[in-house]
């Protein structure tokens, strides 16, 4: 039986690199709101020999995961891993000049949507399913009010998630990866020498064999 992995975030970046390193062992379920690259992502994918569901949807919007989830359930009846790679880099600035509107969509993307997430996902996952969530420990640096703020807000619920589990599954990972050229870096960092970072690919092949992911 083919395993399932669902992707949220697979559109570009580590999410997408990730798609592609199970892609030879899982069915991917891929979600992200451009289509466009969820296409390009689909190509990749068919020319490793692997087979993918695309799903263009944004995960802010509760009714639409609430649908996909149902889908997974018909389709496939549960779910091997779920990487949870969405992310919003709201642009940097002092905490005393924290743009509302680029508030509210860090709390809506990076941590309402994960606690909407969380209940939808685990029951397919089961005692036997893996989630794997990414920390980025930016948490009291200057600037980084919004981001730093819901991401260490997200993986908060995470770790939580992943003591409650421990004994009843599912498997609960949290990953910090090594600095890589992804577009949400180059927002925070803009001119820094990307060719000193990890690419994606090479973050991924580390995470799919740390994490066991690939077949016994």
């Amino acid at each position: 039986m083919t395993k399932t992995a669902l992707i949220t975030g697979a559109s570009r970046g580590l999410g997408a690199a990730l798609a592609e390193a199970l892609a030879p062992t899982h069915h991917i379920i891929a979600v992200a709101r451009t289509t466009g690259a969820l296409e390009e992502l689909d190509d990749r994918i068919k020319a490793r020999g692997g087979s993918a569901t695309l799903a263009p949807m944004d995960i802010t919007t509760e009714a639409a995961m609430a649908t996909l989830c149902r889908g997974i359930y018909d389709r496939w009846g549960q779910l091997d891993l779920w990487v949870h790679a969405a992310i919003h880099a709201a642009p940097l600035a002092p905490a005393d000049h924290i743009d509302g509107r680029d508030f509210a969509k860090s709390l809506a993307c990076n941590l309402a949507a994960t606690a909407t997430l969380i209940p939808f996902v685990a029951p397919l996952l089961g005692a036997a399913g893996q989630a794997v969530f990414f920390d980025d420990p930016r948490a009291g640096d200057k600037f980084f009010g919004s981001y730093g703020a819901t991401k260490s807000a997200q993986i908060a619920l995470a770790r939580s998630w992943q003591a409650e589990t421990q004994k009843t599954g599912p498997r609960v990972h949290i990953v910090t990866p090594d600095p890589m050229p992804t577009a949400t870096r180059a927002r925070f960092f803009p001119g820094e020498d990307r060719a000193a970072l990890s690419s994606v690919t090479a973050q991924a092949d580390v995470i799919v064999a740390q994490l066991g992911l690939t077949p016994d």
